[in-house]
């Protein structure tokens, strides 16, 4: 079964967040990474990017979310080893699928 690989989960002071459970019907969701992170450290999120979708293949999925340069780090690592992105975009309450050849 493909994997969808969400940026972040993120939680508010108040214990809730953004219920990703409607992309479960990609695949079964893996949390790149969770709660804040610092926006320059950079490397520390390559490392546990990569870390994290070692098991990736082309069939996989990114739910881009978070800080913009997470998102980035997150799909570079996605489109280098796969020579494409898998994206499930959050609109309406449900995720689009868009795929890209690189």
């Amino acid at each position: 079964m493909s994997h969808v690989y969400v940026v972040n989960k993120s939680t508010s002071k108040s214990g809730t967040g953004h219920d990703f459970s409607p992309a479960e019907q990609f695949g079964n969701i893996v949390f790149l990474s969770e709660g804040p992170m610092n926006r320059y450290s950079t490397n520390n999120m390559h490392r546990k990017f990569t870390d994290a979708m070692e098991g990736s293949n082309g069939e996989d999925y990114i739910v881009p979310c978070s800080l913009n340069v997470m998102n980035s780090i997150a799909c570079a690592i996605f489109a280098v080893k796969h020579g494409k992105l898998n994206l499930l975009l959050f609109k309406d309450g449900e995720y689009l699928e868009r795929n890209l050849i690189i």
